[in-house]
């Protein structure tokens, strides 16, 4: 299975970040690929905790169904994708490095997908790999800057 990574710099601690991670449902605020996020488990937070997301690109719709499998603020969130879409995913933060690395983060968004043979199978994910990161980008633009403002 093809790993599909982005990864970028925030001007904020991991602490800040985090903050903005661990609430799953508000990932719709950054994520434009999402378009609502429902808990679907007792739990609304840490391992175990279950989650579907209505998610939109383009012409396609589904509903992406997840299950959190890590979680160690404020470092790293595992998914597992149970739905439609199969595979895991995991968001990394690291203190940034150096002087002009105080107070930033280090973030690396890391997916491993499997898509129905309809959507192609292991054709599909190589060909929705170059749209997929930009969308990806797109939605670190939007945390970065979601990041940014609660960090002042």
């Amino acid at each position: 299975m093809p790993r599909l990574r982005v990864r970028t710099v925030l001007d904020a601690p991991p602490e800040v970040v985090w903050r903005e991670l661990e609430d799953v449902t508000s990932h719709v605020r950054w994520m434009h690929d999402a378009r609502a996020i429902e808990i679907t488990s007792e739990r609304t937070s840490g391992v175990g905790t279950t989650f579907d997301c209505e998610t939109r690109i383009g012409p396609l719709r589904t509903v992406d169904r997840m299950e959190i499998t890590a979680w160690d603020p404020p470092r790293r969130m595992g998914v597992r994708h149970v739905g439609l879409v199969t595979g895991s995913g995991t968001f990394t933060l690291r203190p940034g490095r150096g002087r002009r690395g105080a107070g930033r983060t280090r973030f690396e968004w890391s997916e491993r997908l499997r898509f129905p043979w309809w959507l192609g199978g292991p054709l599909g994910v190589l060909v929705a790999r170059p749209v997929l990161r930009r969308i990806w980008r797109r939605n670190l633009r939007a945390l970065a800057t979601l990041v940014t403002d609660a960090a002042r």
